[in-house]
């Protein structure tokens, strides 16, 4: 559906507020009103997408074995050019965050999207990958962590 671009002016001087709260209702509803804020210079974007394990896995070029299946998340396991790689999905950000706080007493290095994660050895293709996918690196030593930027 194409959105209206221009500006409709009408000289009725009755009911002409009325009808242009119901116009913009309207658009708003139809979602005409997103395309007018992405138009007007404000950087909003598309929210994180929520990656599965199965999709995690295709980025990097494997297909992963689902290893847990617990009550708020799973986990799967490939090995990609020699590389292993772990990945995690979890149903909510709540959950996520409760796995990434305990996960600190182990240490590791981890790619954080949203209500997704990835961990691999190499923290520069983890950089180089947040650039494709999204996410931040998160680089936990025992007992704390400290966020590497990654640009994203």
């Amino acid at each position: 559906m194409a959105c209206p671009t221009g500006v409709i002016r009408r000289r009725d001087h009755g009911g002409g507020v009325v009808l242009s709260l119901a116009v913009v209702s309207a658009l708003a509803l139809t979602g005409c009103g997103v395309q007018a804020q992405a138009n007007s210079g404000h950087k909003t974007g598309p929210p994180p997408r929520a990656y599965t394990v199965e999709q995690l896995a295709a980025t990097i070029g494997c297909t992963a074995q689902i290893t847990l299946k617990a009550k708020d998340y799973r986990k799967g396991e490939c090995t990609s050019d020699g590389i292993p790689f772990v990945f995690l999905d979890f149903d909510t950000a709540q959950g996520q965050r409760e796995w990434l706080d305990y996960a600190e007493m182990y240490g590791g290095l981890y790619l954080v999207g949203n209500r997704w994660v990835l961990s691999a050895k190499s923290k520069a293709f983890m950089q180089e990958l947040s650039g494709r996918i999204g996410g931040t690196v998160e680089e936990h030593n025992s007992g704390g962590s400290t966020h590497a930027p990654s640009g994203h």
